[in-house]
C-alpha cells in the first residue's frame, strides 16, 4: 500500500491542489485551510457546498505571501492583521477568526457576487472533522463501478489517497495507526459526506451522482460515509509514492 495523491487548499473551499508532498505537524497538514472567507451579513464561515465557484480559484501560500488566481483576476500580497477578530458560526459551532486586510476580500466579493471578508483561522478550526483525511483507490473504484462513470479522488478533497485493491478497506483502520512516509496518524472515524463530492474539482459544476449512489450502500443512520479522518500521532513529511502500513492497534 502506498500514497498515490497528496493535496490540500490553503483557503477553505478553493481548489484542492495536488502536491508532491505534505508536511504533517501535530495540528495537521502545514498550510491546510489556514484562511477562510466569511459572510459578515450572516456571521458565518462560507460553506463550499453553497459556493461551488470557489473551486474555480487557486490559492498559493508560500513564504508569507498569499496569491489567489480567480477567473480573470489575481490578488496577491502579504496578509496583514486588521486588529479585528470575530466569533462566527462554522457548521453549528463558534470559531474565533482574525480578519485580514488586503485585496483578497474585494476580489472574492466580485467573484461570488456578494460581500465577503478574508479571515485567518487557528489550525483545524474550520475543518469539519479531524485534521487529516484519507480515501483509497479501492473505494473510489467501487464507487465508480456503481455509478458507471469515473470518480476523481480530488472530488473528495482528501489529504491523502492510498492505493488498495479492496473496497472500503479503510473501515477496518478505525482505532489504528497508519505509518505514512515519515509520519504517523491515528485513524478516528468515517467521514460524513455532503453534495460537494458530486462537484467537478476545477469548475465546481455537478459532475457525478456520487452522494446518491453512496446513500444506497454507505449510509450510517442519517449520514453517508466515505473515507476516514485521522489526527497526527507523529509529525513528518509524506510524499506521493511513500509506503503506507498499519502499525498499531490502539
Amino acid at each position: 500500500m502506498h500514497v498515490t495523491r497528496t493535496g490540500f487548499t490553503s483557503l477553505k473551499g478553493a481548489r484542492h491542489l495536488d502536491r508532491p508532498f505534505v508536511d504533517l505537524a501535530w495540528d495537521g497538514p502545514v498550510g491546510d485551510r489556514e484562511f477562510c472567507l466569511v459572510d459578515p451579513a450572516r456571521e458565518r464561515v462560507l460553506r463550499t457546498v453553497e459556493n461551488p465557484t470557489l473551486m474555480q480559484t487557486r490559492v498559493a501560500w508560500d513564504a508569507g505571501r498569499l496569491t489567489v488566481a480567480l477567473p480573470g483576476a489575481t490578488a496577491e500580497g502579504v496578509p496583514a492583521p486588521s486588529g479585528e477578530t470575530r466569533t462566527l458560526d462554522y457548521w453549528g459551532r463558534s470559531v474565533t477568526l482574525e480578519i485580514i486586510d488586503g485585496p483578497w476580500a474585494a476580489a472574492y466579493s466580485k467573484h461570488l457576487g456578494y460581500d465577503v471578508v478574508l479571515a485567518r483561522s487557528p489550525a483545524g478550526d474550520v475543518v469539519y472533522g479531524a485534521s487529516v483525511s484519507l480515501v483509497t483507490t479501492g473505494s473510489l473504484a467501487e464507487l465508480s463501478r456503481r455509478i458507471g462513470a469515473s470518480v476523481l479522488d480530488s472530488q473528495f478533497r482528501a489529504t491523502f489517497t492510498l492505493q488498495t485493491d479492496t473496497p472500503h478497506l479503510e473501515d477496518g483502520w478505525i482505532g489504528r495507526r497508519l505509518r505514512l512516509g515519515e509520519a504517523e496518524v491515528e485513524v478516528r472515524s468515517p467521514i460524513p459526506r455532503c453534495a460537494v463530492i458530486d462537484l467537478d474539482p476545477v469548475s465546481g459544476r455537478r459532475r457525478t451522482q456520487a452522494l446518491r449512489t453512496l446513500a444506497d450502500y454507505r449510509r450510517q443512520g442519517n449520514e453517508i460515509m466515505f473515507g476516514v479522518d485521522a489526527v497526527v500521532a507523529e509529525p513528518g513529511r509524506v510524499h506521493v509514492g511513500d509506503a503506507t502500513t498499519v502499525t498499531l492497534v490502539l
